[in-house]
């Protein structure tokens, strides 16, 4: 009998053991990873964003600042569902004398459509100059640069993130 009562004791922790081991390893290897990421994505894309960098011309082996020219900016967006809807596009304002370019994005910009931004790429748009407007992958400036780490700016309330530098140049690259 003693034998009996131990085995029934026995089996029932085996069982309660491996019921909490499953519980804990659904928890712990679940979509939780997944769901943190996500809402530190969001979390990054609920403030204004800035996105600042150069661009530059490759002429020989020197880079030289290219006034004038303009990236876009391209970002997922969901509705007020979380449903997938077209892309958000935008541009910079045309580079300065040092090639430098903002655009920036208010979020009041996508709160009339009901969109909220996901990823967003930054990419060469266009150059002003005829004799170096091939744009480069450098910095991802052809498959588009990700969006990934910011400065807080707190007077503007803005995520400034910065990408490139991007470099177009005079002769079309083959890959």
């Amino acid at each position: 009998m003693a034998f009996t009562n131990t085995s029934f004791v026995a089996f029932m922790l085996l069982i309660i053991t491996s019921i909490l081991v499953q519980c804990s390893f659904t928890y712990a290897s679940g979509n939780d990873f997944d769901t943190k990421k996500q809402n530190f994505q969001e979390k990054l894309l609920s403030n204004n964003i800035g996105i600042q960098g150069l661009v530059y011309c490759k002429s020989g082996s020197k880079l030289i600042p290219l006034e004038g020219a303009v990236t876009r900016i391209r970002c997922e967006a969901v509705d007020e569902y979380g449903f997938e809807t077209k892309p958000y596009s935008f541009l910079s304002d045309a580079t300065n004398a040092k090639g430098y370019f903002l655009a920036t994005l208010f979020q009041q910009e996508l709160i009339a459509e009901k969109r909220v931004l996901k990823e967003c790429r930054t990419f060469l748009d266009a150059s002003p100059l005829d004799n170096c407007n091939y744009p480069t992958d450098f910095n991802k400036g052809i498959s588009g640069a990700e969006l990934l780490s910011y400065s807080f700016l707190h007077d503007k309330k803005m995520n400034l993130y910065t990408v490139g530098p991007f470099v177009f140049t005079n002769t079309q690259i083959n890959l």
